[in-house]
């Protein structure tokens, strides 16, 4: 029987007249033309939260399995690792909860035992392996709700070392039974070269065909990170690596780039990437070949901000947006400045982001909110899920206190990109 813990203290919604409900009711228009602006509204709510001093939820992400709601609503999955706060991306259990009718009730928050940290040998020694930095998707063709992450490989101290290998890691869940299937790697080619390779916190593109497009990093024995995007094709079972792309390599003395993630818009797929100094952009035409890397930059010329922290994309038919977090917004206490959340609007052909649309989804309360997730979740709605990472100590005294937040994006428009159907 799986672990069933009840951190839930009732679903939140952060009303007008608190801080955070302040921006739930914001309309905002976007776009000019001869038709109707894409406007949206914000909501914010919190399902759950956890920090006991010791623990804490990270990597909250959602992924729908569509019809097994209630009155044929789709039912929605959030996957969250525990992190140990006594050592450093330390990831010690996967959970998860859903919902079936959008959030109005949600489910007790259960350990998914498949998951959860296995000991295993590597390089001849017994240690801990655990799945993280997990996305769910609905896969259409396949009809299977499809999760990817990749693998942390620990000492036997629970510890984090630099040499060690990564491997992308995928599961699907079973609706009937409200179960992740056992965890798989997928076998990649070259296995010095991608050694350490995994699509931790990446937003992958599904074609209509059923191939997915994924985006991983990868980190060659010697050099920084490198990103690169796979095809791959995924039978409802089993993840199959076909190709991959152009191999994005900054060997500038940084890590690299890393955590990328991929969508598509207007004909066009466009790649955000972490950099520990900046972020950065690149598109193309095929989802495979891609133009020179640039850094994320506001439509005025100046740098976006952001840094050492992921990026990912809400697309909508009428129009793309970026969600990150940045400097200069009053957040100097805040760990790496990943707080605020912020949204803003992106030109897609000078790949800058359009300073006067950004507004914030989830503010600051002094805890980390960089490692977030996006999910569509009707034509009407996206979801940004994020909890707050109670790192480092005495975050809270800012007010924080390990809430996992849903920043629902409702919108005017029916977003015709979105292919969460049977």
């Amino acid at each position: 029987m799986m672990n069933s813990i009840d951190y839930n203290p009732g679903r939140r919604r952060f009303l007008k007249h608190s801080l955070i409900g302040s921006v739930s009711l914001l309309c905002l228009p976007l776009c000019t033309g001869q038709r109707e602006k894409l406007n949206y509204t914000l909501g914010l709510d919190s399902p759950a939260r956890y920090f006991d001093g010791k623990n804490c939820w990270v990597h909250p992400r959602a992924g729908i399995v569509p019809g097994a709601g209630l009155n044929g609503l789709s039912r929605v999955v959030m996957t969250m690792n525990t992190l140990d706060l006594a050592g450093s991306d330390v990831f010690r259990g996967m959970y998860a909860m859903h919902t079936d009718d959008t959030g109005k009730n949600w489910t007790a928050i259960t350990e998914q035992l498949p998951m959860k940290p296995r000991l295993m040998t590597v390089e001849g020694e017994v240690r801990p392996v655990a799945v993280s930095d997990f996305w769910p998707k609905w896969h259409r063709t396949s009809g299977k709700l499809l999760g990817i992450g990749h693998s942390v490989v620990y000492n036997t101290e629970w510890r984090v070392v630099a040499k060690r290998p990564r491997d992308t890691v995928y599961s699907f869940y079973d609706p009937k039974t409200d179960q992740w299937a056992d965890p798989q790697n997928l076998e990649m080619p070259d296995p010095v070269k991608f050694y350490n390779s995994g699509a931790g916190c990446v937003q992958r593109f599904d074609l209509p065909d059923g191939a997915l497009l994924l985006p991983v990093y990868f980190n060659p024995s010697g050099s920084c990170n490198s990103v690169t995007v796979l095809r791959c094709t995924f039978d409802g079972r089993k993840l199959h690596y076909v190709s991959h792309g152009d191999e994005l390599t900054l060997d500038d003395g940084t890590r690299g780039l890393y955590e990328p993630s991929l969508t598509f818009y207007n004909g066009e797929y466009f790649l955000t990437l972490r950099h520990d100094r900046q972020g950065f952009v690149t598109k193309s035409r095929d989802g495979m070949c891609f133009s020179p890397v640039q850094p994320w930059r506001f439509d005025d010329g100046s740098d976006l901000g952001n840094y050492n922290t992921q990026q990912h994309w809400v697309t909508h038919s009428e129009g793309l947006f970026l969600v990150y977090t940045r400097r200069g917004a009053g957040n100097d206490h805040v760990f790496r400045h990943r707080a605020p959340l912020f949204i803003a609007r992106v030109n897609p052909e000078t790949l800058q982001v359009i300073r006067s649309t950004e507004k914030i989804l989830v503010p600051e309360r002094g805890a980390r909110l960089g490692n977030f997730g996006v999910t569509d979740i009707s034509q009407d709605e996206t979801w940004v899920t994020v909890a707050e990472w109670m790192q480092p100590e005495g975050c809270e005294k800012y007010g924080s206190d390990g809430s996992i937040f849903i920043a629902r994006i409702h919108w005017n428009q029916p977003n015709n990109l979105f292919t969460g159907q049977i």
